[in-house]
């Protein structure tokens, strides 16, 4: 998961890596800051690009940039807060960045002396190698690379380099890349930008990171959901118009690949664990509650394989769910296979049929599909 800036500067200013001073603001928040940076709180890259980042000079411009940024949508995400940072005066803005490539237990750095928001049309400039997950290896990478920067920023980006590669160690990223990274006339440097990703997987290990997603559950709401139910919903596209319930996440991978080979637009991908439905419906209530938010959902696709839980038993709590989200209209799909199918047949045709029941996955995905009707998705 992909930090929000804000949360990746707190982290690494704790370690004592220069940052910026900041303060995140949500609607209705009281804002002290008569200057700086109002840059949106999203997920993504491009902020700056799709009019998420306004430099403001005055206290006026500061609160005329919230009013503009908080609430737009960037690239499928709301901008539910901003960090209002405040202005660094510098000289170069360079880039550099680490990446975990998990296969080989490989890490790529990479440098160049062109930042910012055109990086990718540097990309002549950009200079990398790969690794091993090591920090010495990694530091003799940076030594080897910063040798090829021109002289005015090779020692404060050779510095910076050997100062977060304990950051990647510490949180456990999957990326930590800083663009830019701010030089100043002085050569000093601090961190003008940050992406940091992490392996929800580390989390159990890291009680930093736990405390992060905790504070500020409502702006990493899929995290937040997985540390307190121990199951997973991340919404893809809010305009996709097919909504999945589902359980293994291979499966659902493979579901969402199938959609969008179709030309469809999945929603969410979810790994709901029937296992652990234990006679209560309040998982499938509130992903069907998610669902229905979906402004596009023309159809509900749902793939269950019954193992430990009978499709009996996942028949009934789906019948409990639905009556207990009316606001979810669009027809549902199930593929069914396993222990129960013919009991959960009679349990959902007693119940007037809310659900149409197909065994073969392909078959369901047709039919989920053509209940949807024709795409139609709000640009």
């Amino acid at each position: 998961m992909m930090l929000l800036e804000h949360d990746a500067k707190t982290l690494l200013a704790e370690l004592g890596l220069p940052v910026p001073y900041g303060q995140l603001v949500r609607v209705g928040d009281a804002v002290d800051a008569t200057s700086g940076a109002v840059k949106a709180q999203v997920p993504v890259g491009g902020r700056g690009k799709a009019g998420g980042i306004k430099v403001a000079r005055d206290a006026a411009a500061v609160c005329a940039g919230l009013d503009a940024i908080l609430g737009m949508i960037i690239r499928g995400h709301k901008v539910a807060a901003c960090r209002i940072e405040e202005l660094v005066d510098y000289q170069y803005e360079t880039y550099l960045s680490f990446t975990l490539d998990a296969g080989p237990a490989m890490v790529r750095v990479m440098m160049s002396p062109q930042g910012g928001v055109d990086i990718e049309e540097a990309h002549d400039d950009l200079i990398g190698e790969s690794v091993a997950l090591d920090p010495a290896a990694m530091r003799d990478a940076v030594e080897r690379l910063s040798a090829a920067l021109p002289d005015a920023v090779r020692g404060p980006m050779r510095e910076a380099a050997e100062a977060l590669i304990p950051a990647f160690f510490e949180y456990e990223a999957l990326l930590l890349e800083i663009n830019p990274l701010f030089i100043r006339a002085d050569g000093s440097w601090i961190i003008g930008d940050t992406k940091l990703a992490i392996d929800e997987n580390a989390l159990e290990r890291r009680p930093r990171l736990v405390r992060v997603i905790e504070e500020n559950a409502d702006l990493y709401p899929e995290a937040a959901l997985k540390l307190a139910q121990g199951f997973d919903f991340v919404r893809l596209d809010p305009r996709g118009d097919i909504g999945l319930i589902t359980t293994g996440a291979g499966l659902s991978m493979q579901l969402i690949d199938e959609l969008v080979a179709r030309g469809r637009g999945p929603f969410n991908f979810c790994d709901i664990r029937t296992g652990q439905f234990k006679g209560d419906p309040a998982r499938l209530i509130q992903v069907m509650e998610w669902i229905a938010e979906g402004p596009n959902i023309k159809s509900v696709l749902i793939n269950f394989f019954a193992g430990h839980t009978h499709l009996g038993e996942i028949s009934r709590l789906l019948i409990q769910a639905i009556a207990a989200v009316p606001q979810l209209k669009a027809p549902i799909t199930a593929r069914f296979i396993g222990n129960g199918l013919e009991e959960a047949r009679a349990i959902i045709a007693e119940a007037g049929n809310p659900i149409a029941i197909e065994t073969d996955l392909e078959r369901a995905i047709d039919l989920a599909i053509e209940r949807a009707g024709a795409e139609t998705v709000d640009a």
